[in-house]
């Protein structure tokens, strides 16, 4: 018999973070979050999310033993505004048992039930800019500090308890020689002069920050006709501000503003930082924080993050102006590979955006759904 508890004090909320750990330990490919920050998603106090979103975290025992996790997540702006009555649930682990996955989902169920809610799908976080998706191809990739990794037996759970695919995601990548400035350097130059655009780069951190604001606005204007696209709220761009604008090197984000200075285009990169969260094994100190520099100063591989142009200017080549000062910085630092964070596979504009990198895909994920 499986046995759920509930996960509320902070020694419970660090077994739940800890938990993948013990699965994983050994793994080439698995890439561990930082314990610290994944203890701050999950605090009330700390994190935005839970203004507009309520979250329950527990944990699954077998005869004593810790065997799974699951969170079960209401996004209230989903359900009260886009009309989407569904069940969120996300960062679950499991040993390679039907009991103990059963039981788990049963929880999750039993919620969205409560609430009256339609069906449930995961794994997914709370928002757009966390992490999506069970994998489903690519277990001899590492992943990445935006994804999850999960072995291979996770989607034979789903399937095993009725779940359906609900979307799929395609991660792809290519070496950096692929990229050749003739596809997007002509083209940039007519579109800055048609437009009358202008490119902003940048060396610090603090430069960045009079932007900030207007780049979360670009971005919800620029994914809101996608699937089950959540607003980012202003206080939750305070907080992606304040936890996460330090990790990226400034250099490695792109701006287009007009004639008046508004922001139409933005491009943010983040240096692979796997290898160095591998080496620290969830812990930013003693020494964790220095491999985390050394990644972020001199990385070799790097991934596209986010890309957002603005509706009016959407399909008019803007994007080539980004990859123009993408294309000179990757030059001089001295850039290998270039992989994509996951995206939807009938977003076919963004497969034909880079079409000419010849890229491939390396990795699928899913998400999966159940009728309550």
């Amino acid at each position: 018999m499986i046995d759920i508890r509930e996960a509320t004090s902070k020694k419970d909320l660090k077994t739940f973070v800890k938990f993948p750990f013990s699965i994983y330990k050994g793994s080439k490919y698995w890439v561990p979050p930082i314990i610290k920050d994944e203890l701050e998603t999950f605090n009330k106090d700390k994190n935005p999310a839970f203004l507009d979103a309520d979250a329950r975290f527990f944990l699954a025992y077998k005869n004593g033993k810790l065997v799974g996790r699951v969170a079960a997540i209401v996004n209230w702006i989903e359900i009260k505004k886009q009309k989407l009555s569904k069940m969120r649930f996300g960062w679950f682990d499991m040993i390679d048992d039907f009991e103990v996955s059963g039981a788990l989902l049963d929880k999750v169920a039993e919620i969205g039930q409560s609430h009256n809610l339609e069906y449930m799908e995961g794994p997914v976080g709370f928002s757009n800019l966390d992490k999506v998706g069970v994998l489903t191809e690519g277990f001899d990739h590492i992943g990445t500090m935006i994804t999850w990794y999960n072995h291979p037996y996770y989607e034979k759970h789903f399937i095993h308890h009725g779940l359906v695919k609900e979307k799929e995601y395609l991660e792809n990548k290519f070496p950096f020689e692929n990229v050749k400035p003739k596809f997007f350097e002509r083209v940039q130059n007519l579109v800055k002069k048609r437009y009358q655009l202008r490119q902003l780069n940048f060396t610090k951190t603090k430069d960045i920050m009079p932007y900030v604001d207007q780049m979360f606005d670009l971005f919800n204007a620029s994914y809101a006709s996608l699937s089950s696209f959540v607003p980012i709220t202003d206080i939750q761009k305070a907080y992606f501000k304040d936890r996460y604008l330090n990790f990226i090197n400034p250099e490695f984000i792109k701006f287009v503003i007009d004639k008046d200075d508004q922001l139409v285009a933005f491009a943010i990169v983040m240096p692979s930082f796997a290898r160095a969260l591998q080496k620290m094994n969830g812990r930013l100190f003693p020494f964790g924080i220095f491999h985390l520099l050394k990644a972020r100063k001199k990385p070799k591989n790097i991934t596209f993050y986010l890309i957002g142009v603005h509706p009016e200017y959407q399909n008019k080549g803007l994007t080539a102006i980004l990859f123009m000062e993408y294309y000179l910085t990757f030059t001089e630092k001295n850039i290998e590979t270039c992989i994509r964070t996951p995206e939807l596979i009938e977003n076919t504009a963004i497969h034909q955006l880079w079409k000419h990198f010849e890229p491939v895909t390396h990795k699928r994920r899913k998400t999966y759904r159940k009728n309550l």
